[in-house]
């Protein structure tokens, strides 16, 4: 792609989202949903004004991994310990039970079993950006709720890179466990690693030049894609390295300036994220999936927030966060999107099933959004009630 292109996408992008932003909030609608729309329009498959949305979305997960550096920023790692033991037991029983589901769904609509399974899979899962992106700043810190949803989204993803690794190796049965069991042993080695070389290195650095904010910047990114970039070497996502990195980096006076910093830089990458996730949706090819699509939607964002919060509720938590919680929590993720693309590569997954889960996951991000902030505190509420940084 030459220069003029990426230009030519960027403006696309932004001067097309503040148009379509203003339009959204006047209207009273949800920021994301209005992304989507933005970027299906324009998109190759209606005006056709962007031709390659996959570069737009490879760009755009810059994004998903600056997410998660900043959601490590806020979790120090005695807390982040006795986080994820509490919410281990919620965490694997909702997986259990939305596979289930999924797969049932998919049967019953006539896919293989295979194709089932897979599909099932890709139900387990939450969104990332949505859970983060719609939690206001002040819930992330200070609020049970914050840490109760940080928690089950990263335990989550942990295990989407494990059924990764189960699709990519399907035709390898020991080559796929092999696997599993290396990153078993090396993700508390890249976590320990990444700790002391923080503490001893990168904290005497920020803390001899923390004048220069140039280099403050510089040094943070620096240190995010660098351990991200080693997590995928070794066999994890880029979305883990960078969680790992965070929360390195969290025990440092200087973090929250350092998450304050990076969050125009994040929003930058999520518009993209948004507008290449709609830009790539292909409307004519879904019709051939959407009874089942709308099927699973709504099985997903009715199930997902009752069976959170019934799980959380045996935990002893507070009926009214166990409900909020499962609310933020009731869609597909966009790690299902991975999955399905993955999936088809390996040759394992049709391509009516891999549209089943791509158009069912944007289907459960609109209605979600629009749910989330409808009724709760979020940052983009449009009710000024509800709106909380």
């Amino acid at each position: 792609m030459n220069g003029d292109t990426i230009i030519y996408s960027i403006f696309l992008i932004f001067t097309g989202a503040s148009v379509i932003a203003t339009l959204a909030l006047f209207t009273r609608q949800a920021l994301l949903v209005a992304y989507i729309a933005l970027g299906f329009i324009v998109g190759p498959h209606a005006m056709g004004l962007i031709s390659d949305p996959a570069l737009i979305a490879d760009i755009a997960n810059i994004g998903i991994i600056f997410l998660l550096f900043l959601l490590g920023l806020n979790l120090e790692p005695a807390d982040l310990k006795h986080l994820l033991r509490e919410a281990t037991a919620v965490t694997l029983l909702s997986c259990l039970c939305f596979a289930l589901s999924g797969f049932v769904i998919a049967m019953a609509f006539g896919f293989n079993p295979v194709d089932s399974l897979i599909v099932g899979t890709a139900m387990m899962f939450s969104s990332t950006i949505i859970g983060l992106k719609l939690l206001p700043t002040s819930a992330l810190h200070h609020q049970r709720m914050g840490e109760i949803i940080v928690s089950i989204l990263l335990l989550q993803d942990m295990i989407a890179v494990i059924a990764l690794l189960l699709m990519e190796g399907l035709g390898s049965e020991a080559s796929a466990v092999g696997e599993i069991i290396k990153i078993l042993l090396l993700l508390p080695l890249l976590g320990a690693g990444a700790y002391y070389f923080s503490r001893f290195v990168l904290a005497r650095l920020l803390m001899k030049f923390d004048q220069i904010k140039e280099y403050i910047f510089l040094l943070t990114v620096g240190w995010c894609m660098g351990i991200a970039e080693l997590a995928h070497v070794l066999g994890l996502s880029h979305e883990i390295g960078a969680f790992i990195a965070g929360v390195a980096l969290a025990t440092n006076p200087i973090a929250r300036f350092i998450a304050e910093s990076l969050k125009p830089l994040r929003d930058f990458f999520l518009i993209m994220f948004f507008f290449g996730l709609g830009a790539g949706f292909d409307l004519s090819k879904a019709y051939a999936v959407i009874l089942p699509a709308i099927a699973l939607a709504a099985v997903a964002l009715t199930l997902k927030p009752l069976v959170f919060s019934l799980l959380l509720r045996q935990q002893n938590e507070k009926p009214g966060v166990s409900t909020e919680i499962g609310v933020r929590l009731g869609q597909i993720s966009e790690f299902s999107l991975l999955v399905a693309v993955v999936a088809t590569g390996a040759g394992v997954l049709s391509t009516d099933a891999s549209l089943l889960i791509q158009t069912a996951t944007i289907l459960t991000f609109i209605a979600s959004s629009y749910w989330i902030v409808a009724r709760y505190p979020t940052p983009i509420a449009v009710d000024e009630k509800l709106r909380r940084d």
